[in-house]
């Protein structure tokens, strides 16, 4: 089972999330509008005090396991992520709870974030399954999953209730064979050599299918 341990690259800093990164995180949080929570079972947080109490929760929790993650270049809280479901018996994990502040959207640090956790799941752990679960209609998240190597399974019809809708679930995962491929093409793409005057010299559609 994952057990917090913090993930270091050279853009972020993953670590267990803790209460003390409240401060940083009420921060950014309240600068997003509230379409940055539309897709997540929790949020706009109306207040510091609901933030809090949602804080404390979730960093108590041990499935899912929570991430702050650190922007290196500042040394500041920009964003969660969260490992849930495990099913160390067979293999399983998903990534979820992905909330990634104006700050870390976009960034090579938001890309090498989700690298950072891939890798510890099946390089460290020895996972087979990587799963990234969304609402069929968050199109920025279907978008991502395929950008970062995830395989479309397809739609898990009225698969929950949320915010009062219901939710049509899209499935994505990456299998253990596929994970040097993947990984070979996210390195190529957060080497530093790979960026220029702020901008990317290729994709990672491009060194992925290349």
């Amino acid at each position: 089972m994952p057990n917090g341990t913090p993930l270091a690259g050279r853009y972020c800093r993953l670590e267990r999330l803790e209460v003390r990164h409240g401060d940083q995180l009420w921060t950014v949080a309240s600068e997003d509008d509230a379409s940055a929570w539309t897709y997540l079972f929790y949020g706009p947080f109306t207040d510091r005090a609901e933030f809090d109490e949602w804080l404390r929760n979730a960093s108590a929790q041990q499935d899912p396991l929570y991430y702050a993650i650190v922007d290196l270049a500042t040394n500041s809280v920009v964003g969660w992520a969260s490992f849930l479901r495990m099913e160390p018996r067979v293999g399983a994990i998903e990534v979820g709870n992905v909330y990634f502040s104006h700050r870390l959207r976009q960034t090579p640090g938001a890309t090498e974030a989700m690298y950072l956790m891939m890798h510890h799941v099946f390089v460290d752990l020895g996972y087979r399954r990587y799963e990234w679960k969304c609402d069929s209609l968050n199109a920025p998240s279907r978008s991502a999953a395929l950008r970062l190597g995830f395989v479309y399974e397809g739609i898990f019809r009225q698969a929950t209730i949320y915010k009062g809708r219901s939710r049509d679930t899209a499935w994505f995962s990456i299998i253990d064979k596929e994970w040097p491929a993947v990984a070979g093409a996210l390195e190529r793409w957060l080497d530093p050599a790979n960026f220029g005057g702020g901008r990317q010299r290729t994709s990672l559609a491009a060194l992925r299918n290349g």
